[in-house]
């Protein structure tokens, strides 16, 4: 980053701020726009110079600042000689200066805000005419651009079509949809974009750097989250937090100073929130909110976490992001391993609407404090498929034949006559917690007067498994998706029984399986499983290579049946995409597969 020359004239120059002293010089300055960079490069070099130029991005990205280089490299000439223009400002030519002070007679700033009238414009179409007095080019620089008037726009549009040679025009804006598409498509569109956290932490360690100051890393982690990708912003947020701390930059001051709320806490409200205790979440929000934190900037960071384990559980890339916390990174992992998709997405959708809520309360505190009750409220509720189905799987029992419960008891009831047994609710308190939201919705049937002739039958809990496969199949059929996947690709099996299963793993595998299948089980069937590790090699091998041999195989024996050669012949071009074996599905009985066979015949006779 190149700093502008200071007046050593003036023994006690005044203060600039960051975001003016440390403002690009060069291309190579300008952080985050590579793309942008790259075509004015080769544009240059090639001559393919466009007569406007239009650039668009939100606050403080750097349009004006990118104006300006264009302009000088527009006007660029170094003593005493003409190259032409240049992107390659290393050096200062002989109308840097004055460009880059915004003094330069041929270099026109105007501000479309206070200029939006026909009038205005029309004293540039009557400016054009004149060549520049001393640079290559008569520049316009219009600012915030979609501000001009619709009739001011018009008038424009000749001019901007057919400019003379000697005139280029660069417009900025932050509201690139306000600007007519009849100007946009005279123009060469640059989107600047935000920049990413990890380059504006970066950026702000150099700047901190040079000025001499100390600054923590979780610091300007917290600023470079508040600047929302400006880089202006961020570096008045830096000045800012320089004066506060003394020269120095401590993430403890600059929480102070925006009123943010501590990250590690919000990971401590949302465990409260998830665990369903909103005692301990009513009294983490007091807590932060006497240190100072805003309820508002407290629910926004709530649903930040939300959405930070919600992206980790999607992708594990999102762990590389430089802003979030060694703390938040955990934590996050642990929480997108625990907590299921639907779950994450309702505690979204309410968080977003809370935050609405709260910004719109008389009392931001107990707008915060009713909806973390709510959260916290539904927190070991169904999800709405989860709800879905246990209704749906109610309405099947209804119409099912009735079926009584095989036990001791009815079987002993039934030995001493008895027609019928009365059947007693469970205790809730003597079920699982995973199977409560279960009971809660099965609650919500009408229970009608013939429901006293009929047992229902409770859904199967075994105690062990017989073979790997026969256990890799129950935990698909809990829709265990991503369990499952490591199962059949990372484990070998080595022995199952009862209460206990070996495995061993291969060096791919990812860690934590063991004890994850362990607390899984457990949670399923009401009942504790051993998960050991096998240190020996075992050899043999995963479910999903012996799901690949099996298709592998199916493919080779059609390839090799000579009706399936005889198709292929029949319709040349044509591809085996799937192979299913007919006789080994026990949907499709051995009638259907005649049928299938003879009417493959069938068509190749005709």
């Amino acid at each position: 980053m190149s700093e502008t020359v200071e007046n050593t004239t003036n023994p006690n120059p005044p203060y600039r701020v960051l975001a003016r002293k440390y403002r690009p010089q060069t291309f190579e300055d300008l952080i985050g726009q590579d793309a942008m960079v790259r075509t004015l490069t080769n544009a240059f070099a090639s001559g393919r110079i466009a007569q406007a130029y239009m650039l668009t991005g939100v606050r403080g990205v750097g349009k004006t600042t990118t104006a300006r280089l264009i302009a000088r490299a527009l006007n660029f000439q170094a003593s005493g000689e003409d190259t032409g223009p240049s992107v390659d400002l290393s050096v200062k030519g002989v109308h840097c200066d004055a460009i880059l002070e915004s003094r330069h007679v041929d270099v026109i700033e105007m501000d479309a805000a206070s200029h939006t009238g026909v009038d205005n414009v029309r004293e540039i179409n009557d400016a054009v005419k004149y060549k520049p007095a001393s640079a290559r080019y008569k520049v316009y620089i219009i600012d915030e651009v979609h501000m001009l008037s619709t009739p001011a726009f018009n008038a424009l549009l000749k001019t901007l079509e057919e400019p003379p040679p000697h005139v280029k025009f660069i417009f900025a804006t932050t509201e690139i949809r306000k600007v007519p598409v009849t100007v946009l498509s005279r123009c060469q569109r640059f989107d600047l974009r935000r920049l990413d956290a990890g380059l504006l932490v970066d950026h702000f360690q150099r700047i901190a750097g040079l000025e001499g100051v100390k600054a923590d890393v979780e610091a300007l982690q917290m600023i470079s989250r508040a600047a929302e990708g400006s880089v202006r912003d961020g570096l008045s947020l830096l000045d800012q937090a320089i004066a506060y701390g003394t020269d120095q930059v401590l993430a403890d001051d600059v929480q102070s100073m925006l009123g943010l709320s501590d990250r590690a806490r919000i990971i401590d409200l949302f465990d409260a929130v998830v665990r369903g205790d909103a005692a301990a979440a009513l009294d983490e929000l007091e807590a932060q909110y006497n240190l100072g934190a805003d309820p508002e900037v407290i629910i926004a960071d709530l649903a930040g976490f939300v959405h930070w384990v919600t992206k980790l559980k999607v992708s594990t890339k999102a762990a590389d992001d430089a802003s979030v916390s060694q703390a938040e990174r955990t934590k996050g992992k642990e929480y997108s391993e625990k907590l299921a998709m639907p779950v994450l997405a309702r505690t979204w959708q309410m968080l977003l609407k809370g935050m609405d809520e709260v910004s719109r309360a008389g009392n931001a505190l107990m707008a915060a404090e009713m909806l973390l009750i709510r959260l916290a409220h539904v927190a070991d509720m169904p999800t709405p498929d989860q709800l879905a189905r246990i209704i749906k799987q109610a309405d099947g029992a209804d119409k099912a034949p009735a079926t009584k419960v095989s036990t001791a008891a009815s079987g002993a009831s039934e030995a001493a006559g008895a027609s019928r047994a009365p059947v007693s609710s469970p205790d809730p308190a003597s079920q699982p917690a995973t199977h409560a939201p279960v009971m809660a919705a099965a609650q919500l049937k009408p229970v009608s007067s013939e429901a006293d002739d009929t047992v229902v039958e409770q859904p199967a809990r075994p105690a062990g498994f017989a073979t790997f496969d026969e256990m890799v199949a129950y935990v698909s059929s809990k829709r265990d998706v991503k369990l499952v996947r490591q199962l059949e690709r990372h484990v070998l099996p080595v022995s199952v029984g009862t209460g206990r299963i070996e495995i061993s793993l291969l060096p791919d595998a990812p860690a934590g399986i063991a004890n994850e299948l362990s607390r899984r089980l457990e949670a399923w069937t009401g009942n504790r499983w051993i998960v050991s590790v096998s240190s020996s090699e075992t050899s043999g091998q995963t479910i999903a290579d012996q799901k690949r041999e099996r298709r592998d195989d199916l493919f080779r024996r059609a390839r090799q049946s000579e009706d399936v050669q005889a198709v292929l012949r029949e319709f040349p071009g044509a591809e085996i995409l799937e192979v299913r074996d007919l006789a080994a599905n026990p949907e499709v009985s051995p009638d259907e597969v005649a049928d299938i066979e003879d009417d493959i015949q069938d068509d190749l006779a005709d």
